[in-house]
């Protein structure tokens, strides 16, 4: 298969821990041909199809020069056997943007995973408000007296903003209240911006777990993120410790319930968030943590992913 890759600058790739560099060494491996292009290489013509300004690249082994380019033609999106959209977040106007232009090259007959209007359908934070069952008691709003009232029930919470990343804006206010007027003023900017507010979940000493679920099933083994340092957040660019560990029953009920219904809709990767048996967050746009459950366990997520991607364009 020719498989383009529309992601962040190749340059800007850490292969030593990057999800979509295990994709494309797994893709390389099996003998399919790679291809990459950032949002800002795409373009639409009126009354033509979508193209792009692409890079074919080699991967060569090396750890510094990891590529070798061959040629940068434009190219239509729809020639391509399939389109793996891997742009990190944030997901702002351009990202959005992008999904519409990879929504019309998937009416021009693209395949694209995963599937644009599901990226758009399914906020990270804002989609796991379907699932109630499966996640802490939750508030989301802009007004700060439904944040206060929502602290006065719960006492000890967590407030962020919908659009964060990385465990940017991440706050928590305990029993005293201490400080919950001045985050929620600079989290909503001034009652202009939605929050989630969240009962805190004290096992997030244990850590922030990411289960990856693909093709709608779950990989066996999660990466538990650790807070370090007095941290309140566990994520891996918050500081964060990464330690892989078999998914407990509890996070294989949430996988196994999500994955079908998330995968119905065009999810081919997606990464739940789940702290104790709590579920947090829905990643969509560009999951991560391959490297270091395959590092630490043995057991292959990239090779995984691209059985399921194979699979999937197979059923098409």
């Amino acid at each position: 298969m020719n498989l383009l890759f529309v992601a962040d600058p190749l340059e800007s790739f850490k292969i030593y821990k990057d999800s979509t560099f295990a994709m494309m060494r797994e893709a390389q491996r099996r003998g399919h041909r790679l291809f990459a292009c950032e949002p800002r290489h795409l373009a639409w013509r009126s009354g033509g199809v979508v193209h792009a300004l692409v890079r074919e690249i080699v991967l060569t082994g090396a750890q510094d020069e990891w590529f070798v380019e061959h040629a940068t033609p434009l190219r239509a999106l729809h020639e391509f056997d399939a389109i793996v959209m891997r742009k990190d977040p944030p997901f702002d106007s351009e990202f959005f943007y992008a999904t519409h232009m990879l929504e019309q090259a998937q009416r021009e007959g693209a395949r694209v995973f995963n599937r644009p209007s599901a990226l758009r359908e399914h906020p990270e934070k804002l989609a796991i408000m379907e699932f109630a069952r499966f996640t802490s008691p939750t508030l989301v709003t802009r007004d700060p007296l439904e944040v206060r009232r929502f602290h006065a029930e719960h006492r000890d919470i967590i407030l962020k903003p919908l659009d964060g990343m990385g465990g940017m804006g991440i706050f928590r206010v305990g029993p005293d209240g201490l400080n919950l007027g001045s985050i929620t003023e600079t989290l909503n900017a001034g009652g202009a911006t939605t929050i989630m507010v969240q009962r805190f979940v004290p096992e997030i000493t244990l850590g922030d777990k990411r289960v990856l679920v693909i093709g709608g099933k779950p990989v066996p083994y999660c990466l538990a993120r650790i807070p370090q340092g007095g941290e309140v957040r566990g994520n891996l660019a918050a500081g964060g410790k990464g330690v892989a560990q078999p998914l407990s029953a509890r996070d294989r009920e949430i996988a196994e319930a999500l994955g079908p219904v998330l995968a119905a809709r065009g999810l081919l990767l997606v990464g739940l968030d789940v702290i104790g048996d709590c579920l947090t967050e829905i990643n969509v746009t560009s999951p991560t943590c391959f490297v270091e459950i395959t590092d630490q366990t043995g057991f292959d997520v990239a090779a995984m992913f691209v059985d399921a991607l194979e699979a999937a364009m197979g059923a098409g």
